[in-house]
């Protein structure tokens, strides 16, 4: 099924600036006239070598052999769009409260969880033992979780009063408005606004984590944004070769290659202090 971009209906019309207004982590994005290669890239280069910026996912690295399938397949379910209708209020709720793109949250809500229908969305952990809900938080990178950083977003925008999966206690990563509103919140904190631009990328680019694995999520999470935006948001669709590609090139392949200079780096450093021995 196809349905016009702009499902959530008045959130479309939000100001950009509205998470930078109300969203307690404050943080705003650069300019979005900056070149948009040098952006992602600069920014990741500066976060390869370790200096703080944003809050970034940091899987293992089983854990980024097996999301490689585990995208594929969430990617290959098929849909009801029925379900899905029911998570346009919380995202229309999400953009209009911290100012980021809801084809932007929705893409990762399809990446982590096809749009809540994996096995395990609503209990548990996942195979990692890391991570749960609908938007995949990790609860046990300790001693702050990442969760516990973002989890009293839902205090900030108006929770719908009825949707697909309301748990008693609040916040829970349980709970489709909890989980989403703190992906929102994250994904603003991390420099995501209305633009599906070199922001959206870096910010779905800590949503995972800064690995090659997580250039490949960046890549087919922002491509199928920008997908939706020019075709219309059809729940089943694939993600187009041709524009991840194109986001790949734009965004992603300046940032493997710093991390390639980097793993290169390290490794030619612990040869180095090795032969000093």
């Amino acid at each position: 099924m196809v349905a016009r971009a702009a499902a959530p209906g008045r959130a479309q019309r939000a100001s950009a600036d509205a998470g930078a207004r109300r969203a307690p982590l404050g943080r705003r994005a650069t300019s979005a006239r900056a070149d948009r290669s040098s952006r992602a890239a600069g920014a990741t280069e500066r976060r390869v070598v370790g200096a703080p910026a944003a809050i970034v996912a940091q899987p293992s690295a089983s854990q980024q052999g097996i999301d490689a399938q585990r995208f594929v397949d969430h990617t290959q379910t098929h849909i009801a769009a029925r379900w899905v209708a029911g998570f346009y209020p919380i995202y229309a709720s999400a953009q209009s409260t911290f100012g980021v793109n809801w084809l932007l949250l929705a893409s990762i809500h399809r990446q982590e969880s096809a749009f809540s229908t994996a096995s395990g969305t609503y209990h548990g952990l996942n195979f990692a033992h890391c991570c749960g809900g609908p938007m995949q938080f990790n609860v046990t990178n300790g001693p702050v979780t990442t969760w516990q950083l973002v989890s009293d977003a839902y205090r900030y925008g108006r929770r719908p009063s009825a949707y697909v999966h309301m748990t008693l206690r609040h916040p829970s990563i349980y709970d489709d408005f909890d989980s989403i509103m703190a992906a929102a919140w994250l994904l603003s904190a991390d420099g995501g606004r209305m633009a599906l631009d070199a922001g959206a990328w870096v910010a779905a680019y800590d949503y995972y984590g800064h690995d090659l694995t997580g250039v490949t999520y960046a890549d087919q999470v922002l491509a199928r944004a920008i997908g939706w935006s020019q075709r219309g948001f059809c729940i089943n669709c694939g993600v187009s070769t041709t524009l991840i590609e194109a986001v790949h090139a734009a965004y992603g392949a300046p940032v493997a290659q710093a991390l390639t200079r980097a793993t290169i780096a390290r490794v030619r450093a612990r040869r180095s202090a090795a032969s000093s021995r």
